[in-house]
């Protein structure tokens, strides 16, 4: 029988045991894990501690802050399942980090050791891949080939020196298919430590990651074994119109980072503005490699950085240039009834088939007339309202809006462009003019010779021979 005193003997010892370990966890505890469940533009996280940078902007996400812990910045990234909203009244069961898909940007300085806390809320095993970083072969995050797993429950840590300056991803290397396939993906960017010949520094910087979903209209989770045929294309896990715009001050240098975590190309479209890539994911590109574009393809895995001089006031489209990746939920068997007047019976099969679906007479315009009705938890094909009416586009599409009255750092929408008198196109309803050829034209290659002051009669005869018959 125990006494009295061997009782508090035993639990002094206890709790002496208990304390001891409590002091061990909190002294390496890990840092409070930050959670973002709302798909708005959060502002540049300026860094309150470490190197300045110019913090980069993710649209529709944010940056993960972090703490100091004796000269180490400490992150702590939480694979889960998460709820994104893709565009309004539109939602989808993904999984992601830390409350969203795709993860929040995670922002560092060269030179900077980092230590990144990632813990398992996932039902399955999972990893992450730090993608195009250089770092000891044992952090690179391929499960069974340089880690363990990480079980679900347990907490791993990811400790490197940001060695070189540019923009990356980090993403799963276990059960790939399914886990990307699902949204598990962010950005990552190093800054330069100091001035970099071949960075230059940009007044706005903004981050997009690529993704594609195969979500069947009505349902909430993507198909993971699509391969080819996906009918959602998005820009950080939104789609038009719930993409938000890229807001510039006109002679702002803008740096865009595009990275294509998809299954197949992408080639990324800006109106109004000629642009450099001055990056990839292996680095700033050399100043003489670069050219001017309008377009520029980023396939598979890769990152393009884009930068380019914001002087053209107005408010320009910015999407991928595949037609079929600037549509909502499109559904891949539907009949082409182009030239076919059949709006008649549209409603009437529509009350026996919910889910039917055809192309109007006129093209896929006529289904925005026709308001057919959309399954619950879907996004129509085609949507978005601008100033002059339907935009009519979806998916991997937004708005560059360049203003010269936007303030330094200011990146709120600042509404539709106000178009200077005489500068819209507009419906012309009265006699065709004659033909008026400018100057500036010029003439044809050949110069006209002067003509002469009199008629010349010229006379031809026939050759006479024993060949003319």
């Amino acid at each position: 029988m125990n006494s009295r005193r061997n009782f508090l003997k035993t639990a002094g010892i206890a709790s002496a045991v208990a304390t001891a370990t409590v002091s061990r966890v909190a002294m390496s505890a890990l840092p409070e894990p930050v959670i973002q469940t709302q798909p708005t533009t959060m502002p540049p996280l300026v860094p309150s501690t470490g190197r300045p940078y110019n913090a980069v902007v993710t649209p529709n996400g944010w940056t993960l802050p972090w703490r100091m812990n004796q000269g180490v910045k400490e992150f702590h990234l939480v694979a889960e399942p998460v709820v994104r909203e893709m565009c309004e009244g539109f939602k989808a069961h993904l999984w992601g980090y830390n409350g969203q898909s795709p993860g929040p940007t995670i922002e560092v300085v060269e030179g900077d050791r980092v230590r990144i806390f990632v813990t398992n809320k996932l039902p399955e095993v999972t990893s992450v891949h730090w993608h195009g970083q250089r770092l000891p072969n044992g952090m690179d995050g391929v499960t069974g080939l340089t880690q363990k797993a990480i079980e679900p429950g347990k907490t791993y840590v990811y400790e490197f020196v940001a060695r070189r300056p540019g923009t990356f991803m980090y993403h799963p290397h276990a059960d790939e298919m399914v886990q990307m396939a699902m949204g598990m993906m962010g950005f990552w960017v190093t800054h330069p430590k100091q001035r970099h010949p071949l960075i230059d520094e940009v007044d706005r910087d903004f981050c997009i990651l690529l993704n594609s979903y195969d979500i069947e209209p009505g349902s909430y989770t993507p198909k993971i074994m699509t391969m080819v045929d996906f009918n959602l294309w998005s820009w950080n896990s939104r789609v038009f119109p719930g993409i938000d715009s890229f807001n510039v001050r006109q002679g702002d240098t803008v740096r865009i980072r595009v990275g294509n975590v998809t299954m197949t190309n992408h080639p990324i479209h800006i109106h109004g503005h000629e642009f450099v890539v001055s990056g990839t994911d292996g680095g700033p590109t050399p100043k003489a490699s670069r050219w001017p574009e309008v377009t520029v393809d980023i396939a598979v895995g890769q990152m393009r950085q884009l930068e380019f001089l914001a002087d053209e006031p107005g408010d320009w489209s910015f999407h991928c240039h595949k037609s079929h990746h600037t549509m909502n939920a499109m559904g891949h068997n539907v009949p082409t009834m182009i030239g076919v007047d059949h709006r008649s019976v549209v409603k009437k099969v529509t009350d026996l088939i919910p889910a039917y679906m055809v192309m109007g007479e006129r093209g896929m315009h006529d289904m925005t007339e026709m308001e057919m009705p959309l399954p619950d938890n879907t996004a129509a094909m085609m949507t978005g309202t601008g100033p002059f009416g339907s935009v009519g586009m979806g998916g991997m599409f937004s708005v560059l809006k360049v203003r010269k009255d936007q303030k330094p750092g200011d990146y709120s929408d600042p509404g539709w462009y106000k178009h200077p008198p005489g500068e819209v196109a507009f419906e012309w309803t009265g006699a065709l003019p004659d033909p008026a050829r400018l100057q500036a034209e010029g003439s044809g290659s050949m110069p006209l010779t002067k003509k002469p002051k009199q008629d010349i009669e010229v006379q031809i005869r026939k050759p006479v021979g024993p060949m003319n018959h």
